[in-house]
């Protein structure tokens, strides 16, 4: 039978002590596992939530009013599970919500920034390319960023629409994620750019189509790890690590049918995963 899970119109406190409370992580579709995984691999000992907004993807064509509250929303319901901090594993999300969300909650809130100042340190050509939303490259907090690296580096910048519908579709190595990729990529190597951001999460998961059309002297980067070393350092300043010897759980959630989910959730975290139908 499926599972589902609903919103409680308030969220309830955490019963566990603040240190083993869960870790709440969530993107607009799978995207966001690719910062689970580093969060995984950087803080082994705690609890993990995910939430894939699948339903609602991709989260680039939609309204920044509209992504703030699914934003908000989610927030609410992994703070209702538990939540001792969030991690918004979206760029999107982080340009059109961060801001609010950290408003509206009291609790450590770390959001992405495409990794444009170690790809700056990186690139030999002084050409750096970022890959990202529609939305993502439109916003505030992007150009503010893009505006500190000024007269150190070239920094280009691609849309790319479709990509994260392919992905999310299970098809980051087929030829239809190629042709798009191709066409995103190839425009940024003719001017010259030796570094890409990858500037939205999902773009991880076809990292080895993107290397491959763009040639082994491209430098890729991303910022997953990075949130990761953030997040820790985060829960060491507010006392929330967790001080727990054993590993800790992972447990998921999405709004998009759940056997695809679940499908789809598994062979990209590398073992099954139940996954519960999320309305909101």
């Amino acid at each position: 039978m499926e599972r589902r899970s609903t919103l409680s119109p308030t969220p309830t406190r955490p019963t566990q002590a603040a240190s083993d409370s869960p870790i709440g992580v969530f993107d607009s579709g799978v995207g966001g596992l690719t910062v689970l995984r580093e969060i995984r691999r950087e803080l082994p000992a705690e609890h993990l939530l995910y939430v894939a907004d699948s339903a609602h993807a991709p989260y680039g064509d939609m309204p920044p009013d509209r992504i703030e509250a699914r934003s908000v929303a989610i927030t609410a319901f992994l703070i209702g599970q538990g939540a001792k901090a969030i991690v918004i594993a979206c760029n999107t999300a982080t340009g059109a919500a961060a801001a609010a969300l950290r408003t509206r909650f009291d609790l450590p809130i770390v959001a992405m920034e495409p990794a444009v100042k170690p790809a700056v340190g990186l690139t030999r050509s002084g050409v750096v390319g970022v890959l990202a939303t529609s939305q993502t490259l439109a916003s505030d907090k992007f150009e503010t960023l893009r505006g500190r690296f000024d007269g150190h580096a070239r920094v280009l910048v691609q849309p790319c629409p479709g990509l994260v519908e392919r992905i999310e579709a299970g098809d980051p190595d087929g030829d239809s994620a190629r042709a798009l990729i191709a066409d995103y990529v190839l425009p940024l190597i003719a001017q010259g750019a030796d570094t890409l951001v990858l500037g939205c999460t999902h773009y991880p998961l076809a990292r080895a189509q993107i290397q491959d059309i763009a040639g082994p002297g491209v430098t890729i980067t991303d910022a997953g790890a990075a949130v990761a070393r953030q997040l820790r350092m985060r829960l060491e300043q507010c006392h929330r690590l967790s001080t727990r010897d054993e590993s800790g759980s992972e447990r998921f959630w999405s709004s998009g049918h759940p056997g695809t989910a679940s499908a789809m959730i598994g062979t990209i975290w590398g073992r099954p995963a139940g996954v519960r139908h999320l309305r909101l």
